[in-house]
């Protein structure tokens, strides 16, 4: 490993959100582990995405950022509060056996501050930027991304020489929410299978139109004998209830109803699923079923590692503009990719 520190002991990753990243990012935890069987790894994840993490059989302590819990004292004003909570988790950090090794996997001023907290000597930052480089001893710049999925993460598992092996998304989900997903199954009458759809996220220039969602509904149902099942958080329930009211076969609407835990096992267990540019969509790919993502603003991955995941994606002389649109809110890129284009690769990923 390319490193000071040869052989660390106590490794700490920092990838605090979102439950995309942290799902893309998780293919480090086995490369760390392959690496140093022996070692301690631990991971700092704020607290809307640690389920993604929970239970993994390689991290032997998650610590959870309370961000929401800290947004909440901010918003009230309770500024005393707020600061004595920031001081006192900065302090459990400090307290925590020193680490050998941290490693910033979201290389933004949030996320490199607390890197620096922990006072480990050897802390290396992915792409710092926001400043954030200041507190780190060595920095990974970024390479052009090539198409593979985790770029970025493979970069600097390649760069720190960890054995990288298949570089696959690594996520866990236990006896209990695989339980939850059969009963899910026999409750709504769908152990013969359904598919995943996954519509929503928090950039309207990543959205796909909802009345192409309604249709695909209806096309699963007569092509392939497949009901659809909605899944996205709280915030979505309203364009989930619009879906569903202009279809015309059985849809069952989880959205907002169930956890990250529960949502990533209907996921694990699902027979298809289709989403958008979303962490949900890469849980697809990550448990091997046959995913389709539709991608438009952002930046694809077109190698995924996996023949059973097929992305659709056009690209467009503003292509990729990612958080900066300059379409009129038009969105072109996602209204270009019609209901055929996304029949035409369930078949071919139902095909391997």
């Amino acid at each position: 490993m390319n490193t000071d520190n040869e052989n660390p002991s106590n490794i700490l990753i920092i990838r605090l959100s979102a439950i995309g990243d942290v799902v893309m990012a998780s293919p480090l935890i086995g490369s760390f582990r392959r690496t140093y069987p022996e070692a301690r790894i631990s991971w700092l994840v704020d607290d809307g995405s640690k389920d993604i993490l929970l239970g993994h059989p390689d991290i032997d302590e998650i610590i959870i950022w309370p961000r929401s819990a800290w947004r909440s004292l901010l918003r009230e004003k309770r500024l005393l509060k707020l600061a004595g909570e920031i001081t006192a988790f900065m302090g459990d950090l400090r307290r925590k056996p020193r680490f050998d090794l941290v490693l910033d996997a979201q290389g933004l001023l949030k996320s490199g501050f607390w890197a620096f907290v922990t006072g480990a000597k050897e802390r290396i930052g992915l792409g710092s930027a926001e400043g954030s480089r200041y507190f780190m001893t060595r920095v990974i710049d970024l390479k052009e991304p090539d198409g593979r999925i985790s770029f970025h993460y493979l970069q600097c598992a390649e760069e720190l020489g960890l054995h990288a092996g298949d570089f696959r998304m690594s996520l866990a989900t236990g006896g209990e929410e695989d339980r939850f997903a059969l009963e899910f199954a026999e409750e709504f009458r769908v152990e013969d299978g359904y598919a995943a759809l996954c519509p929503f996220t928090t950039r309207p220039q990543k959205h796909w139109r909802p009345e192409r969602w309604s249709e695909i509904i209806g096309r699963l149902s007569e092509n392939y004998g497949l009901t659809s099942v909605l899944l996205g958080g709280p915030g979505d329930q309203a364009t989930a209830d619009d879906i569903s009211a202009h279809v015309n076969r059985e849809t069952v609407n989880l959205v907002g109803k169930t956890t990250l835990k529960q949502v990533a096992a209907i996921i694990k267990h699902a027979s298809l699923l289709i989403g958008v540019d979303t962490g949900l969509t890469h849980m697809g790919t990550a448990f091997l079923v046959p995913t389709v993502a539709l991608f438009g603003s952002t930046c694809p991955y077109t190698r995924t590692y996996s023949p059973r995941t097929a992305v659709i994606y056009s690209a467009r002389e503003c292509s990729p503009c990612r958080r900066h649109p300059d379409c009129d809110d038009t969105f072109d890129c996602m209204v270009d990719i019609e209901v055929e284009d996304v029949l035409d690769s369930v078949r071919k990923v139902f095909a391997n």
